[in-house]
């Protein structure tokens, strides 16, 4: 040790930074603080359904941020059920072929985000936390990092990572505010229309089998999805639309029009509407364009943050998770300041390819899931085949190895050992242009 603690800034209280900052409590060499730009959580988005790369990360992180995700989603006893994403076809000739079984694990179970939020807090000293700090301005010297708050108040460490989302402040610092990948973009036009309702009365409006599972109703017009929550009280049931065209004078998209699903199956004209009822919960989506590097001196970015992707292959809060894992696992090498721009470089090298390559893969799924890539739909074969490789990539990756591989990229920048290998590409016969 060189005397004193490495100071860590985490700007964003959301999965990626709770994650990270329950595994670095747990360091005698870091000390942290979290700054959240919200005044208090809020239960928005989908719901999470997280893939087993995701379990397989927080496990690395710690076993206490494992259970934090399975109390949260689950009953007792559930802990040895195995639970998938259902990928079925509801138009055309092959209407009703279930085309993949996603995100298949042992106790794999729906959550909503803010209770996932809820669990990762509880890990995280109160002290370490302050909310209604938004970001406003990075300074970098070499004392560290100066962090000035909207609300007139700063911060100073010495080093910082942003994990503060698509729209993040950080990421406009790295990569600089006129770079065209550091805007959010929504290149295929795609709108989440959504609604939140109890599950008692969702099942008098569809079939309740959708109720207690995570369904995906494929078709030309939106594909559909439900997601039960707060174990399984509540419905998020949605219809993802490619396309749309937004208002030149609002930017809004028009509203949901059930008589457009009349040729989709009765299931999934049942939930189009259920959800038309009620769309208040509904979204623009976007994700980012690549960026050419995650980190600037003393300052990273991780998450939405780094690489925000559609929601359409169920993997960004799991791409975030491994994220943490990475970071996690380096800072307990990081003893001097002088180790932080290789901590910084070697999680680059090795969480860049596979996220941005998972950013590709979920723009190809929501194509997939719309009919629009050629000759796909017509094919179950052929969409099983691209579906089955695609969530093998995304699920079966060696996150140790992930980890490992690391490391041996700081060892070797800082004299300590040999450097390590390189992964994240997506393998072959998973096409992701």
């Amino acid at each position: 040790m060189s005397g004193r603690k490495i100071s860590i800034a985490i700007v964003g209280g959301g999965i990626a930074g709770l994650a990270l900052a329950a595994g670095l409590k747990k360091k005698e060499n870091i000390s942290f603080h979290i700054y959240e730009s919200v005044p208090e959580y809020k239960d928005v988005g989908a719901g999470l359904a997280l893939h087993m790369n995701a379990i397989k990360a927080m496990t690395l992180i710690g076993p206490e941020v494992r259970q934090a995700y399975f109390t949260k989603a689950m009953e007792m006893g559930e802990e040895d059920k195995e639970m998938s994403t259902e990928v079925i076809l509801a138009h055309g000739p092959n209407q009703g072929e279930m085309v993949a079984e996603l995100g298949k694990a042992k106790g794999r179970k729906t959550v909503s985000r803010a209770d996932l939020l809820d669990g990762l807090l509880d890990l995280v000293p109160k002290e370490c936390v302050s909310f209604n700090k938004r970001l406003e301005k990075i300074e970098e010297n070499e004392d560290g990092v100066r962090i000035t708050f909207k609300d007139g108040t700063d911060a100073r460490a010495d080093c910082m990572i942003g994990a503060d989302g698509i729209h993040s402040a950080t990421r406009s610092y790295i990569l600089g505010p006129d770079h065209p990948a550091t805007e959010p973009k929504n290149h295929d036009g795609w709108q989440i229309y959504r609604t939140m309702v109890t599950s008692e009365f969702a099942a008098q409006h569809i079939n309740p089998k959708w109720t207690k599972t995570v369904p995906i109703l494929l078709g030309p017009r939106g594909h559909i999805n439900c997601i039960p929550l707060n174990k399984g009280t509540r419905l998020s049931a949605g219809v993802a639309v490619r396309g749309v065209n937004f208002s030149s004078e609002t930017g809004k998209a028009p509203d949901l029009d059930p008589e457009l699903y009349k040729d989709y199956s009765e299931d999934a004209q049942k939930i189009v509407r259920l959800v038309a009822r009620d769309t208040s919960a509904s979204w623009t989506a976007a994700d980012h364009d690549h960026a050419p590097v995650y980190f600037k001196g003393r300052v990273a970015m991780m998450g939405d943050a780094a690489h925000a992707s559609m929601p359409f292959a169920g993997n960004g809060a799991a791409q975030a998770l491994e994220d943490a894992a990475v970071l996690d696992y380096l800072f307990s090498k990081v003893m001097k300041v002088e180790q932080i721009g290789a901590a910084f470089s070697a999680y680059d090298q090795t969480r860049r390819p596979r996220s941005q390559a998972v950013v590709d893969l979920a723009r190809k799924f929501g194509r997939v899931y719309a009919y629009a890539e050629e000759g796909m739909h017509e094919d179950p074969a052929k969409m099983k085949q691209f579906l089955g490789g695609a969530a093998a990539f995304t699920n079966n990756a060696d996150l140790q190895r992930q980890n490992d591989d690391a490391m041996g990229l700081f060892e070797a920048a800082t004299g300590q050992g040999k450097e390590g290998g390189e992964g994240g590409v997506a393998p072959e016969g998973v096409e992701v242009v």
